[in-house]
């Protein structure tokens, strides 16, 4: 089974994260690991040339990254997975196995968020557990069929969103996506300050903008999701006595709205 998979990790500046993610892949057995390096000034690509193939995506962004990865992997499947995440043992080869099971083109596992000890970190952790992204279909641990993913492929306008844009195109073409409610995969926080959670918020809002803009009235209502989520996790946070969350889903709201305003002018 994993004799037909690759994965690729698009990676810029992961030094701190990817040996975890890298190993993780290894002890899992896969034997196949492409890194897309994008330009890192760090020492990514000197610890990525001990675990996997190193090619660099010469800047060009993470849907590119992508795509260059699938298209030079020469298996059938492709497993699309993001520098901060690691895979339990034996998580990967039960996500294959759901995958062939259930008929999927493209299944991400379930994801079991961890952030820094500073508020922030453990506010985008909690938003994480607690909220619908833990089982949101994006691209941070998914299995694919590497000719699908091809044939679809990315829209190169999304730098962000670029998982939401894919994933309405699959769906109206017919193709079977979900994400796994039984195997989880841990998902690392980079950074633990307000500068880093504001970027989340910023790159996300500006996907749902450039959502907007492409799908125009079909895509309207992604434009509630920020609002729909903040109020959400803050009653959430309320309701289970937690209130020193309650502004960090503000700043979510904030900082999602000034993205999406500026995905809907680029």
């Amino acid at each position: 089974m994993l004799a037909e998979v690759t994965a690729v990790v698009p990676a810029r500046n992961a030094a701190a994260l990817l040996p975890g993610c890298l190993s993780s892949l290894q002890q899992s057995g896969l034997g196949r690991i492409i890194v897309v390096d994008g330009r890192s000034t760090d020492t990514t690509q000197e610890l990525a040339a001990q675990f996997a193939t190193v090619v660099s995506d010469d800047g060009r962004g993470l849907p590119y990254a992508r795509t260059l990865g699938a298209s030079l992997a020469e298996t059938p499947l492709v497993l699309l997975v993001d520098s901060d995440v690691v895979f339990p043992p034996g998580r990967l080869v039960q996500l294959l196995s759901e995958y062939r099971d259930g008929g999927y083109v493209a299944l991400q596992a379930g994801l079991e968020s961890v952030g820094g000890p500073g508020y922030w970190g453990r506010a985008l952790a909690y938003h994480h557990r607690s909220g619908r992204s833990r089982y949101w279909f994006g691209l941070v641990a998914t299995v694919c069929d590497r000719a699908e993913l091809l044939r679809v492929g990315f829209d190169a306008d999304f730098d962000s969103g670029e998982d939401i844009e894919l994933r309405w195109r699959m769906h109206q073409a017919g193709l079977r996506i979900g994400v796994s409610r039984s195997v989880l995969v841990e998902h690392r926080f980079a950074g633990d300050d307000l500068g880093f959670a504001r970027d989340q918020f910023d790159m996300d809002g500006f996907g749902l903008g450039r959502m907007i803009r492409k799908h125009r009235w079909r895509g309207l209502r992604l434009g509630l999701l920020p609002a729909a989520a903040a109020v959400r996790g803050a009653g959430l946070s309320l309701v289970r006595g937690q209130p020193a969350w309650v502004p960090y889903f503000g700043a979510f709201a904030v900082f999602n709205y000034k993205g999406m305003a500026r995905g809907l002018r680029r």
